[in-house]
């Protein structure tokens, strides 16, 4: 039995190393397009029990976490630019306002899951025009939820947050931590009270 984090991006890999002391990659093609939900925090559950389910039916037997991070201001959901424009106007959107971070979390074992969703509430200043128009010349926008990435160039936009940083950065590590050691699954993993 090995742990799996079903997840391409690097900083949720990252994230993982501090969650479990040891884990395989496996990702698995979602059409998160077709997915949809009542809002926000629902729709990060819904993609995180997608891929979770996904790469399940590639490792049966293994234990296996999915997750997914969602951008919400004022129930709009942000997902990644689509362009130089959509980041543009998802940061504006974003400017000298406080948005939420939803990500939701499922772990699936053999005989069990554990599903949640957590959330932390961003604040932004007020960003003029030319920070952010440098900001969207560094190409960090492009790839992360919302048109931002905290851990980067972002930090100096972030006026507070209440809750998990690391959330933000795409996986609650402290919260899945917990949950895998609260499974049966953790000692079968070989990890041990220490872990």
């Amino acid at each position: 039995m090995k742990l799996v984090l079903a997840s391409a991006s690097p900083r949720r890999r990252e994230l993982m190393a501090l969650a479990a002391p040891a884990y395989e990659v496996c990702v698995s093609d979602v059409d998160e397009s077709a997915l949809t939900a009542p809002d926000p925090a629902a729709l990060a559950q819904v993609l995180a029990d997608a891929k979770c389910a996904a790469a399940a039916a590639l490792r049966p037997g293994d234990v296996v976490v999915g997750c997914d991070t969602v951008v919400d201001v004022d129930g709009q959901v942000l997902g990644k630019p689509r362009d130089r424009e959509d980041a543009r106007r998802m940061l504006d959107s974003l400017s000298g306002r406080t948005h939420r971070v939803h990500t939701g979390v499922c772990i699936q074992a053999p005989g069990e899951q554990r599903r949640f969703c957590v959330t932390t509430e961003v604040e932004f200043w007020p960003l003029d025009a030319a920070e952010r128009d440098a900001y969207l010349d560094s190409g960090e926008p492009y790839d992360k939820a919302g048109g931002y990435g905290i851990q980067g160039g972002a930090a100096k936009f972030v006026r507070g947050i209440r809750g998990c940083y690391f959330n933000v950065v795409g996986l609650p590590v402290s919260q899945v931590h917990r949950a895998l050691r609260s499974m049966a699954c953790w000692q079968a993993l070989g990890f041990d009270e220490s872990d």
